[in-house]
């Protein structure tokens, strides 16, 4: 009884040990961990908020020069309209078109838009009263406003830089005020390319600026009745439904670090990295504005790290608590045998003492001497008891010896991830290349799959303006078509096409365009492999004011499965290292904006079709 209740004690103890080793690794390394994403943290920060503050220093000076053009000041001061209106609209229109900006107007004293670059335009802001908006105001008030905003003509969301225009030397008078559109559009998508999510909040708390699109014009606090009443009288968000982004504090960290859990939505369809879950986010106020930037560090694989150290923890403290457990069960089986032996000697020497006691008398002894045989024959069974619990101790001292080699089997494997590329520098230095060459090759082929990987998005994420542009359908396929030629030829694939003999031109960017054409041939030719004779069909034709291509391959088609998950990111039917399962997820978001949509299906008479639908921007039946 006692010695069960012994080991249970000893359980207890080494199962506590071995969750509190686990426990203390898992902490150690999560603080490690987030103490590297801080530091990561604060360099993106750094370089995130130094190319938003460049992309707004381009403009920052450009209403301030308006004062220096005696035309402009001429039309605040003197009568509305007239030729001094139309010189300065084209003026304003030749100086939006070179800047780059979205839009350039002149306000006079009293609110009114007296000149605007977009004067020719159904939509103009000409004749306008815009003396609510808070960017005028402080212009008038303090000589400069900044303000972002949507506008409440075309609806266009840009940030707007304001200047006080004043009269001519000797003329106190405040004339009116020159306002300068921006659009961040670009910076956005630029920001879309980065490892981690980022993300501007205006000084109500609204994302104006972000890396992922469906958190746009999203909350980060709440908005009382009072606020959205004058949101609703300034227009700053052109009366825009301001839903809550879903972000949670769950604890604090030094310089201005929090962790935080941001709820999924329908966002992180279209994201190429996650959205949704525990994030570490670090913010930082921006000079000259109200804004403050915020980076979102995903806590993953830090997770993911420490999950799997605490898992080594344990299982070394639970080796340790199997190898003291087996050689305290060694020593308690040695001090038994140690006392077999002692009582064994005892009666060895007791039995001759009693033999020679005996000898000399045998005839009278002769009773004695039967009771000595039975002794003896008593002490023979003791000793062969004794033998046998010398083999028992035998085999628990094997077992002990396989538990060693046991540990050291379990730690082997461990320790070989750890010292892979080490010891491929060491055989090196001996001359064994052949043992080096194979651990390269280990390690290479974990870097061609982070290089397949980098690649692909790479390829996707290349530098592009991002304009929409007139591009012509069939030179595009007849690019993607030689950088597939190559591939088409080796397969021995047939690709026919079939469309008007005018080429049709659609409006996108070429760049991308290419992109969602070498996609969807490639994979045309994945689903063909080993057939005998591959052939891909490209019919084109246009109608309503759109280009619509199918892409046809003659291959086993779409599974029930494949044609449910065919757009979802990191889903493919490709064998394990072939693929990530990102292409048709990145080329329908490419194609939805550029206005147009992508399908798929199986094709009526076998194989699987896919069908790009684009705007048209010139076409001929």
């Amino acid at each position: 009884m006692f010695f069960r209740a012994r080991s249970l004690v000893l359980s207890l103890f080494c199962a506590a040990l071995v969750g509190l080793s686990g426990f203390s690794a898992y902490l150690a390394v999560q603080r490690f961990g987030i103490a590297e994403l801080q530091a990561t943290g604060l360099h993106r920060l750094d370089l995130y908020a130094a190319s938003l503050e460049r992309e707004i220093g381009k403009y920052a000076f450009l209403p301030g020069t308006l004062s220096l053009e005696q035309e402009v000041l001429d039309l605040l001061a003197g009568p509305a309209g007239g030729e001094a209106a139309k010189r300065v609209n084209v003026h304003l229109e030749k100086l939006n078109a070179r800047a780059g900006t979205l839009s350039i107007y002149v306000i006079d004293a009293h609110g009114r838009v007296l000149a605007a670059s977009n004067w020719r335009q159904a939509d103009s802001f000409v004749g306008e009263d815009l003396s609510f908006r808070p960017y005028f105001r402080d212009a008038m008030a303090s000589g400069t406003g900044r303000f972002f905003g949507i506008g409440t003509t075309r609806g266009d969301p840009g940030y707007y830089l304001a200047a006080r225009l004043a009269g001519s030397e000797g003329d106190e008078g405040v004339l009116g005020v020159a306002v300068v559109k921006v659009s961040l559009e670009q910076l956005e998508k630029s920001w879309s390319t980065v490892e981690a999510p980022v993300l501007v909040a205006d000084e109500n708390g609204v994302v104006i600026l972000s890396a992922v699109a469906g958190w746009k014009f999203t909350l980060l606090r709440s908005l009382d009745e009072r606020m959205r009443a004058a949101f609703d009288h300034t227009q700053q968000y052109n009366r825009r439904a301001l839903q809550p982004l879903g972000m949670r504090e769950i604890a604090a960290y030094g310089h201005d670090a929090r962790l935080v859990r941001i709820v999924g939505d329908d966002a992180e369809a279209v994201s190429v990295y996650p959205v949704s879950g525990r994030f570490l986010a670090q913010s930082r106020a921006m000079a000259d504005t109200r804004w403050t930037l915020t980076v979102l560090s995903q806590l993953e694989q830090v997770d993911s790290l420490a999950q799997s150290r605490a898992a080594l923890a344990a299982i070394a403290a639970a080796c340790l608590c199997l190898l003291a457990a087996v050689v305290a069960e060694r020593r308690r089986h040695l001090r038994h045998r140690l006392a077999a032996r002692e009582t064994l000697q005892k009666a060895y020497d007791e039995l001759e003492h009693k033999v020679e006691a005996r000898t000399a008398d045998l005839s009278a002894a002769n009773h004695k001497l039967q009771d000595e045989i039975s002794e003896r024959i008593r002490a023979e069974r003791t000793l062969r008891a004794a033998q046998e619990e010398l083999i028992q101790a035998g085999k628990l001292a094997v077992i002990g010896q396989l538990s060693t080699g046991i540990a050291h089997e379990l730690n082997q494997p461990l320790a070989a991830l750890r010292t892979l590329s080490a010891n491929a520098g060491r055989f090196l230095e001996r001359g064994d290349a052949d043992t080096a060459r194979a651990n390269l090759a280990r390690i290479a082929e974990l870097a061609d799959r982070m290089g397949r990987i980098t690649g692909q998005l790479r390829s996707f994420a290349r530098k592009s303006n991002g304009l929409s542009e007139p591009v012509r359908l069939g030179q595009a396929l007849d690019n993607v078509l030689a950088l597939l030629e190559a591939r088409l030829r080796r397969s021995a694939t047939v690709v026919e096409r079939h469309g008007p003999r005018e080429e049709a031109v659609v409006s996108c960017d070429p760049n991308r365009l290419e992109q969602v054409l070498v996609n969807l041939v490639g994979n045309a030719l994945d689903a063909m492999a080993g057939q005998p004779r591959p052939r891909i069909e490209l019919d084109w034709d246009c109608a309503d004011g759109a280009v619509r291509l199918q892409i046809r391959d003659h291959g086993p088609g779409l599974s029930d499965e494949a044609c449910s998950h065919l757009f979802e990111p990191f889903f493919t039917t490709k064998q394990a290292g072939d693929g990530l399962g990102l292409g048709l997820a990145i080329s329908a978001g490419i194609v939805r904006d550029s206005g147009g949509s992508l399908q798929g299906a199986n094709h009526p008479d076998g194989g699987a079709v896919f069908t790009l639908e684009l705007p048209l921007a010139h076409c001929h039946d």
